[in-house]
């Protein structure tokens, strides 16, 4: 998954609120309100801002013919998940199933996503653990992993959702250790997940 189309501008908007203002679907270029689906382009991996109306000609997966998804809005928060067979080198990260069968591993950091390939039998020995893992949607949807400063937070939540925390973590960092706002910020967003809810 590249972090281009949508999510590149997530991103960006952390930094530049103007964007959001000038947010269109990637679909009709009809303009997007705050809080919009995102459609994820299988062909070019990527995440496309969608519109209320485009959006609902996805809401059936076999609607975009492998080739868009409508990326869900499942926030579901799991008890602990033992996570060390997957080798996290930190203690932020989501974990993303693909289609094929990979998994793919990406980390926020200050310069973004850093991404990783997991291992296979790494991720076999995730799911052994704890079956909802395995439950997780492929390319829409992702494992993710807060063990920083020891919280101890997990959840499946929709891709869109893990790029948010990539565009926060970017926005607050400073210096080389992220400085005093990038974990309360950090904090902040785990409690609006629990705000949410598990749906």
């Amino acid at each position: 998954m590249t972090t281009g189309g949508a999510l590149a501008r997530v991103v960006r908007s952390a930094t530049d609120r103007r964007t959001a203002a000038r947010e269109s679907c990637d679909l009709c270029a009809a303009p997007v309100s705050d809080g919009h689906r995102h459609l994820y382009d299988g062909e070019r991996q990527e995440v496309l801002c969608a519109c209320r109306p485009c959006a609902l000609l996805f809401v059936r997966d076999e609607a975009g013919a492998g080739h868009y998804r409508l990326i869900p809005e499942r926030h579901l928060e799991l008890p602990p998940v033992d996570t060390a067979p997957l080798g996290v080198p930190v203690g932020l990260a989501f974990f993303v199933p693909r289609a094929d069968g990979t998994v793919v591993a990406h980390y926020p950091g200050p310069a973004g996503a850093v991404r990783w390939d997991v291992e296979a039998a790494a991720w076999r020995e995730v799911v052994a653990g704890c079956a909802l893992v395995g439950n997780v949607a492929p390319d829409v949807e992702a494992l993710l992993v807060n063990t920083a400063r020891g919280a101890c937070r997990h959840w499946i939540v929709p891709v869109d959702v893990c790029f948010r925390l990539v565009a926060l973590v970017r926005h607050e960092w400073r210096g080389l250790s992220g400085g005093a706002r990038v974990w309360p910020a950090v904090e902040r967003f785990f409690a609006d997940l629990t705000n949410t809810g598990s749906t």
